[in-house]
């Protein structure tokens, strides 16, 4: 009773190495593996997703299109990081927040070289406007850390710069 237990088991997990399921090769005949299939039936649908690239390049295009929006978040980041003193690091990091988006913009074209047909329309306005976005965070990073001229007196001689109201030093108001 044991052994029939025991052979019922081993035939539940057990393969067939029939002669129908056997490749021959130059040393002799090798059992196929599990799951293997000498039929070459590929339906009509396994074909034409092969050789269907159009849907590939499509979604490359909306990758490459959206790339500069999933770049904010980590702009927003560096921008925080960086601080608003005047130095040379904070310099250089409002520097690359500038120059990369408008570098970007000017080879656009090359960016999209791989998609050629006028569906990229959508695309290439979605890239536009991801770093449009960039620079926006830029020139908002400029503004913060004062380096750009907002007041007449930044660029005019004869009108005098604004006077603060107070001043804060240290934690304590002086006036």
């Amino acid at each position: 009773m044991s052994s029939n237990k025991n052979m019922s088991r081993r035939m539940k997990w057990s393969l067939e190495s029939s002669k129908s399921n056997r490749v021959a090769i130059s040393g002799g005949d090798l059992a196929c593996p599990p799951a293997y299939s000498t039929s070459s039936s590929i339906s009509n649908s396994e074909v034409t997703k092969k050789t269907d690239t159009s849907h590939l390049i499509k979604k490359k295009s909306w990758e490459l299109a959206l790339a500069p929006l999933k770049q904010v978040p980590m702009n927003l980041f560096i921008m925080y990081m960086a601080g608003n003193s005047i130095s040379i690091f904070p310099i250089m990091m409002v520097g690359m927040l500038c120059m990369r988006p408008i570098q970007a913009l000017f080879s656009i074209n090359s960016t999209f070289k791989l998609v050629e047909d006028s569906s990229a329309a959508a695309q290439k306005l979605v890239y536009l406007l991801g770093n449009f976005i960039n620079i926006g965070l830029a020139l908002y990073k400029c503004q913060s850390m004062g380096l750009l001229p907002t007041h007449s007196s930044d660029w005019l001689a004869f009108v005098e710069p604004q006077t603060r109201q107070e001043y804060l030093g240290g934690g304590i108001m002086l006036s």
